[in-house]
């Protein structure tokens, strides 16, 4: 899922996912506009910080390789 998407369909503000990624809201504001680049550190923050809806390949495919096998929470349901 991307960063935007995840905001819209979570509920979440710009200000929230700054807090919870310790950047500041114009940051994540610059992110979403496509003004400046995520690094691979702040992408690995976001991924914890939205429990992994958004995860970090996804935001950088150049640095991280997608996880093969299920996922950790599908693995908790079964």
């Amino acid at each position: 899922m991307d960063l935007a998407t995840y905001l819209k369909t979570h509920g979440v503000s710009q200000s929230d996912l700054a807090d919870r990624v310790g950047v500041s809201q114009g940051m994540v504001s610059h992110w979403l506009g496509g003004r400046k680049g995520i690094t691979a550190e702040r992408a690995r923050d976001i991924e914890i910080a939205t429990n992994g809806a958004v995860q970090r390949h996804e935001l950088r495919p150049d640095v991280f390789d997608a996880p093969t096998g299920p996922r950790p929470e599908e693995v908790a349901q079964a």
